[in-house]
């Protein structure tokens, strides 16, 4: 199979459906785009039916094209992680990967054009964040909620209004920022360092004012960006954590007991912001994020170094930090159905507190004079006669 023929194919899978963010190639199944959320077959000339494990195979060495350092991480790790260039049409981040002596692929599309905070319609907490001189910010969410897209939206705010030297490590580059105000020099895994924590090392010795690093993987990682924060620099990183108070738990998570009160101190004071983030399905097609967002106080601060307790749990903490921009899911979550932008099982199915919501919800509908009640009537037993 030629590049012609992949890049035929790709091409015509992208044009398959509407919001395509995911190519998909899995012996046993057909072409799969996901779409909007939701895997998809496609149908092309000549049609692949179920796909082979050969056939899957020889997709994945035409786009490793001989990269023989790729091919080593393959065997030895199970996985490997390159971009590919289609045309002018799109550029992917790749992941090949094997399961039961079979490969796998998923292509995830790269967006070209950098969202701004105003088109994202992102909470006005980025806005501050991109004021923000030293100090840790932390994005989060599952795979595909548009963590990387958020933080690109706010490092052009930052290319936008700062003359600042910005660094960004990266598995693979995913937006390439242009110079604007700020200096960009962004860094690739594997073509330009061989881990985050090398790179992050040599990044301390480049001159920096910002520094993004893709995701911090592992205890030197985030160690070696705390130090990052603590010598006057910004470091903006992503965790696969699904809300502020797991997020401060994880980091902890990854040091050893004798070192978690000093991580505590060191956290406690660095930490400038977490944004967590999910994409819930949208009424009329395609999805909306919801956002969940900490800032730093004296309570936060406390909660860090002490562990939460009853009233001083994040997310209490979240919630009486309005004045400061800060927003709970829940709130979030009830804000969007109030626009009319999700339904109410929506709300209810990704809400992190279920009786909270759904007594948000209801007041919105009282509000608009809907019923909050599925009972439709109410009568009197005339014929019991209880004793």
């Amino acid at each position: 199979m030629k590049k012609q023929q992949i890049d035929h194919i790709l091409s015509k899978m992208l044009d398959s459906h509407n919001n395509v963010s995911d190519l998909n190639f899995t012996p046993g199944k057909p072409l799969q785009v996901e779409s909007s959320g939701q895997l998809a077959a496609v149908n092309i000339e000549p049609d692949f039916n179920l796909l082979t494990p050969f056939q899957t195979e020889i997709i994945a060495l035409n786009l490793i094209n001989n990269n023989r350092k790729l091919m080593e991480t393959l065997i030895r790790e199970g996985s490997c992680d390159l971009s590919y260039q289609l045309g002018n049409k799109a550029r992917f981040r790749v992941n090949i990967f094997s399961r039961s002596a079979r490969y796998s692929i998923v292509l995830r599309k790269l967006e070209t054009q950098i969202p701004t905070i105003e088109e994202l319609l992102l909470p006005k907490a980025f806005h501050r964040m991109s004021e923000e001189k030293n100090g840790i910010i932390f994005v989060t969410g599952a795979t595909g909620s548009g963590k990387t897209t958020s933080l690109a939206a706010l490092l052009d705010k930052i290319n936008e209004t700062k003359s600042v030297h910005v660094i960004t490590l990266e598995d693979p580059i995913e937006y390439q920022h242009p110079q604007k105000k700020s200096t960009f020099n962004q860094r690739e895994l594997g073509a330009d360092f061989d881990t985050f924590a090398n790179g992050l090392r040599a990044a301390l010795r480049q001159a920096p004012k910002v520094i993004l690093v893709g995701e911090m993987r592992d205890r030197e990682t985030v160690e070696i960006g705390l130090t990052a924060a603590e010598t006057g620099h910004l470091v903006l990183s992503t965790l696969h954590t699904v809300d502020a108070g797991q997020t401060i738990n994880r980091v902890l998570g990854m040091f050893s007991t004798e070192e978690e009160k000093q991580i505590r101190i060191r956290l406690a004071d660095t930490l400038r912001w977490v944004c967590s983030q999910r994409l819930l399905p949208k009424i009329g097609g395609g999805r909306v994020a919801a956002f969940e967002i900490m800032g730093t106080n004296l309570r936060v601060k406390d909660s860090i170094l002490h562990g939460e307790s009853e009233g001083k749990t994040f997310n209490e903490i979240i919630t009486a930090g309005k004045p400061q921009d800060m927003v709970s899911f829940d709130e979030y979550i009830i804000s969007l159905y109030e626009e009319g932008k999700i339904d109410e099982n929506t709300a209810i199915s990704y809400a992190s507190r279920k009786d909270i919501v759904g007594r948000g919800l209801d007041s919105i509908k009282s509000s608009r004079g809907e019923t909050t009640s599925k009972i439709d009537s109410l009568e009197i037993d005339l014929g019991y006669k209880g004793k």
